[in-house]
């Protein structure tokens, strides 16, 4: 069978498409970021890092933007396709993905809309890994809040057992610590939203669909490395965080994990940048 076939070079990536396949040769480097407002981390700095770190993906939740496309100029120019699920609530919440890689497909949303009108999902097909950002909800602001979000991990879940015979790539604000080791006081914190037992236990039954948590795979006895410090009471200077961001991979991607950080040196945000390498 004969297969039309084209590539192109993408810094040190050579991406190779044909009519079949897709993929990519060399590393990878995925990064997911809370930015807590999209205009506001870019008014601390957030563009030049972004230009030094040179990602090929960085996937951001709560961009607080109902017209990010008013901003797509700027990423473009650095080389990124930008790929917006904006909240329909002003200021609210809302997912992007910028990808120096052009996917097979893109999905926005995930097709159901008491969660799509809070921009809660963004999925690319990047080769044959699928990439989905997902802002999960907080249930911090009260027991309606903690109920719709018990109510989206049983969706989501749901949604990613469709997709488990896939090589996915899962990431972005879970608003869940996993594990005692992921928070800096889990005693006090035994009751609190984010870190409730039956949250914990979503997590360790997500996982059970085939899925790696790539930080604590690479770094499983490490401690004291946040994801997010509340901005009062010194929070983030005294390292009094949680880790709430993950990157899951696939058992399938395993092999091909590199690397795994927790950029907790970058401040545009209540939330650091976390990273990802993959192998080709």
């Amino acid at each position: 069978m004969y297969f039309h076939t084209y590539g192109k070079i993408i810094g040190l990536k050579f991406i190779l498409f044909s009519d079949s396949f897709y993929y990519i040769i060399r590393n990878v480097k995925i990064i997911s970021f809370n930015v807590n407002g999209l205009r506001s981390a870019m008014s601390k700095g957030f563009m030049t890092w972004l230009a030094e770190t040179n990602p090929d993906v960085i996937c951001l939740q709560e961009i607080k933007m109902d017209n990010p496309e008013t901003l797509q100029g700027e990423f473009e120019k650095l080389g990124y396709q930008c790929y917006w699920m904006p909240a329909r609530k002003k200021g609210y919440s809302g997912v992007a993905i910028l990808s120096k890689i052009t996917p097979k497909h893109s999905k926005l949303g995930c097709g159901c809309e008491l969660y799509d009108c809070e921009g809660r999902v963004i999925q690319l097909q990047l080769g044959d890994i699928i990439l989905i950002n997902t802002y999960m909800p907080s249930g911090s602001s009260g027991p309606e809040r903690q109920s719709f979000k018990m109510q989206w991990l049983t969706f989501f879940h749901e949604y990613i057992s469709t997709l488990k015979n896939q090589h996915l790539v899962i990431c972005g604000d879970y608003n869940i610590c996993h594990q005692a080791i992921d928070i800096h006081n889990p005693v006090s914190n035994a009751n609190s939203s984010g870190f409730l037992p039956e949250e914990r236990v979503w997590v360790t039954n997500f996982l059970q669909l085939g899925l790696v948590d790539t930080f604590r795979y690479l770094h499983p006895e490490i401690r004291h490395q946040y994801t997010w410090w509340s901005y009062r009471a010194n929070c983030r200077n005294k390292n009094l965080g949680w880790r709430i961001d993950y990157h899951l991979i696939s058992e399938s991607l395993r092999e091909k994990l590199k690397n795994a950080h927790i950029l907790s040196e970058v401040r545009f945000s209540d939330h650091c940048p976390i990273l990802i390498e993959l192998s080709g």
